[in-house]
């Protein structure tokens, strides 16, 4: 049974600040006027299979997929059926080429997830078929404070900062206690500038007392 009971205490201050009002706001109001991905019930899904304090890994991306049918909650994930993005086919061939396995073939990362990889974006919205279109409706005030949590765990962690706005949040983290890895975002717009042959699974992997089992996602 997942439980999110840790998460939602820890969160539940953020949601009576004045940009946590705000923002809560504006989540109705777009639900209410835009067609939205992910479904509201899944907003906070990578919450859900993560428990706090199951949290080993952070891999930080930028906002949800803006296609019908693929934002599942989790960065970078699509349901197993979906045929995969550009972006989460540069994951897997770097994954592939990282750690020596499979090239997977289907999409969704909940293994990952399940496996205390926090699969988080920047921005947890997006409006259909425009990238980006959330980014400043206050989602940033609610990632800042997720990581400001993040920050404060018990547990050495390891983040892994893809692209710009995943970069803007490094100030976040103490340097001294956790880890980072960072590299350009997977899209095919900017992997070639250093995502490939970044090597982040495996260095993953090499902090980690137990090691991620990145391979699951070929056994689901």
């Amino acid at each position: 049974m997942m439980d999110v009971s840790t998460w939602e205490k820890l969160l539940a201050p953020f949601w009576l600040t004045e940009q946590g009002i705000a923002l809560n706001a504006a989540i109705d109001e777009v639900y209410q006027t835009q067609t939205v991905f992910p479904q509201r019930e899944n907003i906070f899904r990578a919450f859900e299979l993560t428990p706090y304090e199951a949290v080993r890994v952070v891999i930080l991306g930028q906002d949800p997929y803006h296609n019908p049918g693929q934002a599942q909650g989790l960065a970078f994930s699509v349901p197993s059926d979906m045929p995969l993005p550009p972006s989460l086919k540069n994951i897997y061939k770097e994954l592939a080429e990282d750690v020596s396995i499979a090239l997977p073939t289907q999409g969704d990362l909940s293994s990952w997830a399940e496996q205390g990889v926090l699969l988080l974006n920047t921005t947890l919205t997006v409006q259909a078929h425009q990238p980006h279109s959330h980014q400043h409706i206050g989602w940033h005030f609610f990632s800042d404070y997720v990581m400001e949590l993040l920050n404060q765990h018990e547990r050495s962690l390891v983040f892994v900062l893809w692209g710009k706005p995943a970069q803007s949040k490094r100030a976040k983290i103490d340097l001294s206690k956790h880890r980072i890895i960072q590299a350009p975002h997977p899209s095919p717009l900017s992997a070639y500038r250093g995502f490939f042959g970044s090597k982040p699974f495996s260095q993953i992997n090499q902090w980690l007392a137990e090691p991620i089992q990145w391979d699951s996602v070929n056994k689901f």
